[in-house]
């Protein structure tokens, strides 16, 4: 593809990221379009399909929106062109369609609209729900109406694309882990109907779409399959993303310049032909693929996080002696001019390699790019300091948390794709801190409320097709309910959730055991972190009952509920979880602190020890507050810090800035330090060995900078007040900017001599709040004022 047409192609992307509003007059009414679907073809096993429709215009219209959705998924095009793709990740009962108005994409004439529409069927990914393969297209008004499927002589066609295959559908069995975002593509050219999304395209041959279902809204209808609602979170970015590097070849030689798309390679007929390729950095892309010629020639494409020598990746950046192993794509080239090849799905790689068959022609691979995707948040925060070192980890950290956002917040990109409560807490204050943009967290929290079982818990991860409880998880949904609350100023959505809420914490209080005054026996997958000292993730006693870690961690979302559900009046309540807390931390400290080692053990027999019991302990205020600094410094020993994983660091530095210790933080970052020597481009899920290389509960860095080491964090819900207390440690210059709701905070502090401090402090018009610094408290105010302690 030439540069002048690939500019073109992300001219176009970059237009239709800002979606439409809906229309309200389809709201609360059934729509009179219906889902359609191809006639004779299951509707739920693995298949590829388009669908077309031409419409013709008397002049380009000044505007022509339309609301588009389909099962699994659907790639939409006008007039050739891409517009959008969809629907964002959802379930059955809150299935999301797009609204976009296709204006710009028109012209007076004929017009072909056109829809790629795939079905993983049985390969699909965990996070993907499915009712049947179909597709939907409703105008958003009466002049858009001629668009509409499933209406009488709606003339829309349908084809089953015989290309399509999947491939590495049992790769997680060959990987030795666990691995569910759904299969690669294999595509042989020969069958692929070139061209069909264009106007010169004959599709006379295409089946006539069969009506399948009715299209109904949220609150309208009966039997649903589906039930529709807007889009809430906007389109996900893409743009072009070149790969710069050949690492190494074998079967002939390669330079980057055919990487370059100006400088196509060609594969000599008959041969074997293996191409390395390193991006220098993991990303989330669409690898984009053109050749000509090479007809009966084979092309996989194999992606993965890092290479490995006896299964070990050792250091990243390290080639020599390893080894690829991971997910790929197969691409069969039919001997045709300019072929194109993009997955369905977008792929995860910092290294792709090349594994090339030609036949009896050779191959001419004209550019092979990514298009990079990812939920388009912009960074509008800064951080820089002294030491700058502290760059990398910031830049490395943000682009962490930008690969583990999509339609949903992702634990991982490469294995699973899933949002997990625990991981999504931490990554939604990431999102607040450096963009401001609380889009995903609002839908986040909307997902995991859905999920609900019927005990009252939410499921761990969600949107999933397959069930999995950790109620410690439905805790922390709890506290991303309180973050949003303390960081924007919404009470309509925050009060939607109290009820559930409620319903949470009413499965733990039926946990209780009276005797202990701790949680007794739990069902379910009660997961903290990976410590390797535990089963599964799960601390002691959360099967037999009797769990400091657990009963804590229920006690501190206990007193952050108190004063949130105060807050909306319902002050019974608010004193109810505030006597509960207090009575489970008491019997708590009185059944596991351990008054010989100073530290709250796991479980009432006090023969084993964690960090995580004393973090919660502190964090929970079971600890008596003369004890807590002491506990906290004894369970930072480095024994016990090997049970910690960088996930629930996030936590142990919450509990020192609850003790004034702050300071300590900056002298806390040896864990990612670590990973940057040995070539980590992105945090890792845990320490060495690992098995995921990009997991955004390891990028707390990119909050803690600017809320711990800048000091920044509310005062009053709603960011109302601020409370700015700077923990420098051993940095000597600071300076950071965030987004607020009210505009920005801008921070410059240094230090004057060993305990002084001088610096600016900037907050928005209106916004006041206070200073912090070693037992020192000044007011702040709105606008620039300077700072001499």
């Amino acid at each position: 593809m030439k540069a002048a047409k690939l500019a073109l192609h992300f001219l176009l992307l970059i237009f239709h990221i800002s979606l439409k509003a809906q229309s309200p007059d389809l709201v609360g009414n059934v729509w009179p379009a219906s889902w359609i679907t191809c006639p004779g073809a299951s509707v739920k096993d693995y298949g590829v399909f388009h669908f077309r429709k031409s419409i013709t215009l008397s002049e380009q219209p000044a505007s022509f929106v339309v609301h588009v959705t389909g099962d699994n998924r659907y790639r939409l095009f006008v007039n050739g062109s891409p517009v959008g793709n969809g629907p964002a990740r959802g379930d059955l009962a809150h299935w999301h369609y797009e609204t976009y108005d296709l204006a710009p994409y028109l012209e007076a004439g004929r017009n072909v609209l056109a829809a790629m529409v795939w079905n993983m069927g049985e390969h699909a990914a965990v996070a993907q729900l499915s009712s049947a393969t179909a597709f939907l297209m409703q105008g958003s008004s009466e002049k858009e109406a001629v668009v509409n499927t499933g209406v009488k002589d709606s003339g829309w066609k349908v084809l089953r694309n015989e290309a399509y295959s999947p491939c590495w559908i049992d790769i997680g069995s060959r990987l030795r882990t666990y691995m569910v975002i759904g299969p690669g593509d294999r595509v042989d050219a020969a069958k692929f109907p070139w061209g069909w999304e264009g106007d010169d395209f004959d599709d006379v041959a295409w089946l006539d779409a069969k009506t399948y279902h009715w299209a109904t809204p949220a609150g309208q209808g009966t039997d649903n399959l589906w039930t529709l609602v807007p889009r809430s979170i906007p389109a996900m970015e893409e743009r072009l993303q070149r790969i710069p590097l050949v690492r190494r070849t074998e079967g002939m030689m390669a330079s980057n310049q055919f990487l370059t798309g100006m400088a196509p390679l060609t594969v000599p007929a008959r041969k074997k032909v293996k191409i390395l390729l390193d991006q220098m950095f993991e990303t989330t892309a669409y690898p984009e693929l053109n050749v000509s010629q090479g007809r009966g020639a084979s092309i996989t494409l194999t992606y993965a996080e890092a290479l490995t020598k006896d299964r070990k990746k050792g250091n990243r950046n390290e080639v020599d002696g390893r080894e690829i192993m991971g997910n790929f794509d197969q691409f069969l080239p039919d001997g045709g001019e300019a072929r194109h090849f993009r997955p369905l799905w977008f792929r995860t790689w910092r290294y792709i390699q090349l594994d090339i068959q030609t036949a009896d022609e050779p191959l001419v691979i004209n550019d092979l790019f990514g298009s990079f995707t990812a939920y388009p948040f912009v960074a509008k925060a800064s951080f820089s300091s002294n030491d700058s070192t502290l760059d990398e980890i910031w830049k490395v950290g943000w682009r962490t948390a930008r690969l583990c956002a999509n339609e949903t917040y992702y634990d991982c990109p490469y294995y699973e794709q899933l949002q997990y409560e625990g991981d999504t807490r931490i990554q939604s204050l990431i999102s607040l801190y450096v963009s401001g943009d609380d889009r995903l967290m609002r839908k986040a929290i909307d997902d995991f409320y859905n999920s609900r079982v019927a005990e009252g818990l939410t499921q761990g991860r969600y949107p999933s097709n397959r069930l999995q409880v950790i109620p410690p998880f439905s805790l922390y949904w709890c506290s991303m309910v309180y973050d949003y609350w303390m960081h924007r100023k919404d009470d309509a959505f925050v009060k939607k959730y109290l009820t559930a809420i409620r319903g949470v914490l009413d499965w733990y209080e039926t946990h209780v055991d009276p005797q202990t005054n701790m949680l007794g026996p739990m069902r379910w997958w009660n997961f903290e972190d990976w410590n390797r000292r535990w089963p599964n993730g799960t601390p002691d006693g959360a099967t037999d009952g009797n769990s400091a870690v657990i009963t804590l961690h229920y006690v501190y979302t206990l007193n952050q509920m108190a004063p949130l559900f105060a807050a909306f009046g319902k002050t019974a309540e608010a004193s109810q979880f505030r006597a509960t807390a207090t009575r489970l931390g008491q019997g708590t400290y009185k059944n596991c602190f351990d008054l010989k080692t100073g530290l709250m053990a796991n479980t009432p027999d006090r023969q084993r020890f964690s960090p995580h019991a004393s973090v919660m302990g502190v964090l929970s205020g079971a600890i008596p507050k003369a004890q807590q600094a002491v506990t906290l410094l004894r369970a930072s020993n480095d024994s016990l810090m090997k049970q910690m994983t960088f996930y629930y660091r996030f936590y142990l530095n919450q509990a020192y800035k609850k003790v004034g210790m702050a300071y300590t933080y900056y002298g806390q970052l040896k864990p990612w330090r670590d990973m940057l020597a040995i070539g980590l481009t992105t945090f890792a899920e845990e320490p060495e060995p690992t098995r995921s290389d990009c997991h955004a509960w390891s990028a707390s860095p990119n909050y803690d900078f600017l809320a711990t080491i800048c000091g920044i964090v509310p005062d009053s819900p709603g960011f109302a007040k601020v409370k700015i207390a700077p923990a420098l440690g051993a940095l000597q210059r600071v300076e950071g900017k965030m987004p607020h709701p009210a505009g920005e905070i801008r921070v410059r502090f240094s230090r004057n001599g060993t305990r002084g401090l001088d610096g600016e402090v900037t907050l928005p018009e209106g916004v006041t709040g206070r200073l912090v610094w070693l037992g020192k408290e000044i007011s702040l105010k709105g606008g620039l004022q300077k700072i001499g302690l």
